[in-house]
């Protein structure tokens, strides 16, 4: 079964560009500024969005249309309260469609937005990643009222659609981790075989030597094995210095 309702060419357009830029490889922050400036051109009413991310233990803004939006951000994180705050903690997105008025559920955002940006109305809605709280997709606008109930259903997609892009750019990073993590495994390894053969010790010494020697010079484990693999090459070529001691053994 099929609806009938009209879908808008221009939203399909604007999912069918952040589809590619996910699945093209784009950088997380190209990602990230697509989400914002797809909010600003298909949601009506909004006059600038901003994204939400978690870093380690603080969030930061990962995109914004602008600096205003910017600012919003920062004064939310300041504060402790706001639209945009509350949605990452709540079930539901948090609307305030007109800031101006008295019954505000955050008052202390509401004077601080009000007498230092131009914005009149808010949206904030939260991102889970795997169940798990990472951000928000924020929405304001310049006039009261002007954020609609229609506006923060088109919201909602979008920052479900946010959602996901979040989950492939994670995706991404732990597998170029993993990748990452394989190759400094293979070096430790390599570099290991390399000092066995060089001073004839065993295995485990010569991964302690490694090990020491990453301590001693405040250096990655991972880049230190690959300096010992540096040196023996220019040393004795690719091949090792197994090969040059078994030209000596046949002398």
């Amino acid at each position: 079964m099929t609806s009938d309702v009209p879908v808008d060419p221009t939203i399909t357009d604007a999912f069918r560009q952040m589809s590619a830029l996910i699945y093209a490889g784009a950088d997380a922050g190209s990602i990230h500024q697509s989400l914002v400036d797809s909010a600003l051109q298909l949601v009506e009413g909004c006059d600038r969005a901003s994204l939400l991310v978690r870093t380690r233990d603080r969030y930061v803004t990962a995109a914004s249309t602008d600096d205003i939006a910017r600012r919003i951000d920062q004064i939310e994180l300041e504060i402790g309260e706001g639209p945009c705050v509350d949605a990452i903690v709540s079930e539901a997105y948090q609307h305030d469609a007109d800031l101006t008025d008295a019954k505000t559920p955050w008052p202390r955002f509401t004077e601080r937005i009000v007498a230092e940006t131009p914005v009149r109305s808010a949206i904030g809605y939260r991102l889970l990643l795997e169940g798990d709280k990472v951000g928000a997709l924020n929405l304001f606008s310049d006039t009261p009222g002007g954020l609609t109930s229609t506006s923060a259903d088109l919201g909602a997609v979008i920052a479900s659609f946010a959602s996901v892009a979040l989950m492939a750019i994670r995706a991404r990073e732990e597998a170029a981790t993993l990748r990452q993590g394989l190759t400094s495994n293979r070096e430790i390894g390599k570099a290991v075989g390399l000092l066995m053969a060089a001073h004839h010790i065993s295995g485990q010494e010569a991964f302690e030597l490694l090990r020491s020697t990453s301590q001693e010079l405040n250096m990655k484990l991972a880049h230190v094995a690959s300096q010992v693999i540096q040196g023996q090459e220019s040393q004795f070529g690719p091949a090792g210095p197994a090969g040059g001691a078994k030209a000596d053994s046949q002398v």
